[in-house]
């Protein structure tokens, strides 16, 4: 079962850090290197919409961990079994942040501009209250991504002490 955990959290991880090194800035960088009038819109879309996936997966995953940590809390430690429900808990609670409070502004504030933002000036208090938005959302998935590694170790750390405790007690093989 901690394979299988390890394994849905890993290709959420990946999904996510590939979303944040890869798939946000080049979109942007592509299409701004075609000098369209409004690259920086076409590019928001598609990184909006893919945040999306990566928020609302990452969401739906961390829940279905907890009730399987739970259900395996009898193969952890009190401060283990918390340490993970926990840190889902925060995987839960900023990637809802990031969908459904940030993201949710930045999508009413680029409605709210009724031009495509790349021709809003920087100064316009929406463009200004949208870049911070950015930040923050920046920020939100940032914590899930190290919130889940944290996981990761802990759930790889448990799985590696409970092979060598069983690996022990068989009488095949010692730890040091």
């Amino acid at each position: 079962m901690n394979n299988a955990r390890l394994f849905l959290l890993g290709l959420w991880l990946g999904a996510a850090v590939l979303f944040s090194a890869v798939v946000a800035p080049t979109s942007f960088r592509v299409l701004r290197g075609f000098n369209l009038p409004n690259a920086g819109e076409i590019a928001g879309t598609i990184v909006s919409h893919t945040l999306s996936v990566v928020n609302l997966s990452g969401f739906v995953l961390s829940l279905i961990l907890m009730v399987i940590a739970f259900g395996l809390r009898r193969n952890y430690s009190r401060g283990r079994l918390t340490a993970q429900l926990f840190l889902l808990g925060i995987i839960a609670i900023t990637t809802a942040a990031g969908e459904w409070v940030i993201a949710a502004r930045m999508r009413a504030l680029r409605a709210a501009m009724i031009v495509p933002i790349d021709q809003v000036s920087l100064s316009d208090p929406k463009r200004v209250a949208f870049a911070a938005l950015h930040g923050y959302s920046v920020a939100t998935l940032g914590v899930a991504i190290i919130a889940a590694l944290l996981v990761c170790f802990i759930v790889r750390t448990r799985s590696r002490t409970l092979h060598e405790w069983e690996r022990t007690s068989s009488g095949n093989y010692r730890t040091r």
